[in-house]
């Protein structure tokens, strides 16, 4: 496809010649809710980081393990806030082979996410997708869809995965976790991962010419600085650990794999 096709699932709002974040990611699990643009940058990116495919899908292996871990610790509402694109695995999925009454409540500022969400929702009653921007948590949490589908006076579990590296300081990321983490019942979890900073200075400048080109630019965080966001929390073992680390299946040698070093992950508990 052109990037000028625009097919009948996109909305007119969307730049087709800008790539976007989400739909990178799609592209590098597999997906096909991404455009000319984005496919390019995401080939772009594999020069400089050739680990980003085994990265990304790492990740949404964390996200499944994660999730599992809620459900079996008697959560049974999701909140997911900058969810991206559907894929294989998605939360609702998951929770509710588990337990058909888990509800999930997606949101995402991207359109086509929001689309496609909304789109594989039609016949599920226990979950929704709303547009929404996690820098301004009352979008989400004041929604009326999430508050017909969430029940802010029960544990859930807030999952942030893969989305707080392209939200910038100015953007008070911390600020916007913690507003986020205050309406949470005790008893609920926060589900996080974030790219963590590389040691190599010529792979980061790389990296971020790139995303200047993207319409959420990366950001770089160290350990210690993404520690930050569970303020408040106790944090479940095994800790903020390599995304493949965090209670990995047995026999899993993802932790060994190039690209295992790209994130960190972690669940934290609320008092």
């Amino acid at each position: 496809m052109a990037s000028t096709e625009r097919p009948n699932w996109a909305p007119e709002s969307i730049d087709l010649e800008r790539p976007n974040a989400a739909r990178i990611y799609d592209y590098l699990l597999g997906g096909a809710a991404n455009f000319a643009a984005d496919r390019e940058f995401a080939e772009q990116l594999l020069t400089v980081l050739p680990e980003a495919r085994g990265a990304a899908r790492m990740n949404r292996a964390f996200l499944n393990r994660a999730v599992r871990f809620c459900v079996d610790a008697g959560i049974r509402q999701f909140l997911d806030v900058g969810s991206g694109i559907p894929t294989a695995g998605n939360v609702h999925e998951i929770a509710q082979r588990m337990d058909p009454s888990c509800r999930v409540l997606y949101a995402d500022v991207e359109p086509v996410a929001v689309t496609h969400s909304e789109l594989m929702l039609r016949d599920n009653d226990q979950a929704a997708a709303i547009r929404a921007d996690f820098t301004d948590p009352d979008s989400v949490l004041d929604n009326e869809t999430t508050r017909r589908v969430l029940d802010f006076d029960q544990p859930m579990a807030l999952l942030l995965v893969a989305v707080l590296h392209f939200v910038p300081d100015d953007a008070q990321p911390y600020d916007a976790v913690a507003r986020f983490v205050s309406r949470l019942a005790p008893g609920s979890y926060l589900v996080l991962s974030h790219s963590v900073e590389r040691p190599s200075e010529e792979q980061a400048e790389g990296i971020d010419r790139l995303y200047d080109r993207a319409d959420a630019p990366g950001v770089r965080r160290t350990h210690a600085e993404i520690a930050r966001f569970y303020d408040g929390l106790e944090m479940v073992e095994p800790g903020l650990v390599n995304t493949p680390e965090w209670r990995p299946e047995p026999n899993d040698t993802s932790a060994d794999q190039p690209g295992a070093d790209v994130a960190i992950a972690g669940v934290a508990r609320k008092p």
